[in-house]
């Protein structure tokens, strides 16, 4: 049902949106044209809430610690079905970390870049090109969805939203954008323990440890997707409510199956 009417909201929305150029436009040179359609782009863009940005900027933090704990198991002896487990998580996770730090640097706003050394992670802040350097938007077409879904009101339990309209974001300038911080906090992130103890496993015991710590790790993320959907008003941007949706779908589906994984291995090692 909520499905059914975005999808029409967005469709009254996008022809609403062509008759508003089709008028606006009719005179316009075509440098004009150009304008207005950046103009456009960059209004439906700073449209957003606190609650979409937290979600980004957690995923992004989320999703590298898995890859981490992937690209273990080339290395830890894990069996082949773990190996291409692995091998997918890092395809799909570090695609869509790129999305999201599109999404916030598209929007004017640093993004989150982590490294990690070993187990020990460092998160370096890139910044957006600023509007006097000459570039439009990494990636125009992939938000194109969000520049015709407009938000309506957005009432949040104890949050301001207006600070996103014509925010000054030269405010960054001068600060230090490489720091080291702590997310162990984060539903679903492993410690620091927790990734040792992964990290020095082999063979069966790795195989082991890494479904249990990924699942554990999955449904964290799916934590994550409820909460950024509980927030009134929160994902109403189409390229926003897809990305959390198949986050949110792709990670149970592998929940599903890691858990069938490590339940064939516990009932193999009783039989044994």
């Amino acid at each position: 049902m909520k499905n059914s009417f975005f999808i029409t909201l967005l469709a009254f929305t996008f022809l609403f949106t062509l008759q508003s150029i089709a008028q606006d436009t009719r005179d316009l040179s075509p440098a004009e044209l150009e304008k207005l359609y950046w103009d456009r782009i960059e209004e439906k863009l700073s449209i957003y809430t606190d609650a979409d940005v937290k979600f980004m900027e957690d995923m992004i933090v989320h999703h590298s610690q898995a890859l981490v704990m992937s690209q273990f198991a080339p290395t830890n002896g894990a069996s082949e079905e773990v190996q291409v487990l692995a091998a997918r998580i890092i395809n799909a996770q570090l695609d869509e970390i790129n999305i999201m730090q599109r999404w916030l640097l598209d929007r004017g706003l640093d993004a989150p870049n982590v490294e990690y050394n070993g187990i020990e992670s460092t998160i370096t802040m890139l910044q957006p090109a600023k509007k006097d350097d000459g570039a439009h938007m990494s990636d125009p077409m992939m938000d194109k969805d969000d520049a015709m879904m407009m938000h309506g009101d957005m009432d949040h339990d104890d949050m301001d939203h207006s600070e996103h309209d014509g925010m000054d974001h030269d405010e960054h300038d001068g600060m230090d954008h490489s720091m080291h911080m702590d997310h162990s906090d984060m539903v679903g992130m492993l410690s620091l323990e927790q990734l040792a103890e992964l990290r020095d496993a082999q063979g069966p015991l790795f195989d082991e440890l890494f479904l249990e710590y990924m699942i554990q790790h999955h449904t964290g993320a799916v934590v994550m997707v409820e909460e950024l959907f509980s927030y009134d008003g929160a994902a109403q941007g189409v390229s926003t409510y897809k990305l959390a949706s198949d986050i949110q779908v792709d990670q149970r589906t592998e929940i599903a199956r890691m858990q069938q994984m490590l339940n064939e291995r516990v009932v193999s090692s009783v039989d044994e």
